[in-house]
């Protein structure tokens, strides 16, 4: 990779651990709602729904609103656990703001961020919402490594959408050749990157079986072998 100088990072589950994350703004939500519900259960069930929801709304087959109600919908009815839609409501908005309030990165974030940074621009392309992702990013220290945050509201389109992709490089002022993908996800932001003509590494932290031209991380600290 001799020509990079830019390099896109996804945000959740590849920098920032979403899911020990939401498990403690769940576990705050219901501590104080639903003190009959075991998070930990919850969060077994919520994970792959969520995970579904999110590919869904990636494609445009479920609105940003729907999403939000959606996967705690389909949650609670698979723990046969009766809530009330205003009270899906209320959780879907106390876990947006709670979410944030969490800083739990994966582990080698912090140390592969200071290795790469000064050595190459840094950059966020994210589905996530905007104001919470930004939120995100202050709160857990790493906000100052970025040059740019790219996000799909202001894309207007989501990964593996192209158009995403040349808006990170417009912003970030680079080029195809220069730049690599880093991300959890293999369709969002793997094969989005390396459709639309640039590098990717797959952050597979899970070990999941992927093709063997692809590459791939199970760690953070070794994009050092790449980078």
């Amino acid at each position: 990779m001799q020509d990079i100088t830019d390099i896109f990072f996804d945000l959740d589950h590849t920098l920032w651990d979403f899911d020990k994350n939401s498990q403690l703004a769940f576990d705050k939500i219901f501590k104080e709602q639903h003190p009959t519900i075991d998070t930990n259960q919850f969060v077994k069930i919520y994970a792959p729904i969520n995970q579904a929801c999110w590919k869904l709304y990636q494609v445009d087959k479920i609105s940003h609103e729907e999403l939000r109600y959606k996967r705690l919908k389909d949650s609670f009815e698979v723990l046969n656990y009766f809530i009330s839609d205003d009270d899906i409501d209320k959780m879907a908005e106390d876990y947006i703001t709670f979410l944030p309030e969490n800083n739990k990165l994966f582990d080698g974030a912090i140390e592969v961020l200071e290795y790469l940074n000064g050595k190459y621009k840094l950059h966020i392309i994210t589905n996530g919402f905007a104001e919470v992702q930004d939120k995100k990013l202050k709160n857990s220290g790493i906000s100052d490594y970025f040059i740019s945050v790219t996000n799909s509201e202001m894309a207007g389109v989501k990964k593996p959408n192209p158009k995403i992709f040349e808006y990170a490089l417009s912003k970030a002022n680079t080029q195809k050749k220069n730049a690599v993908m880093i991300g959890d996800c293999i369709d969002a932001d793997v094969n989005g990157a390396l459709n639309f003509g640039i590098e990717a590494i797959h952050f597979n932290e899970s070990k999941i079986e992927i093709p063997s031209h692809i590459k791939q991380v199970n760690h953070l600290i070794e994009l050092k072998n790449y980078l």
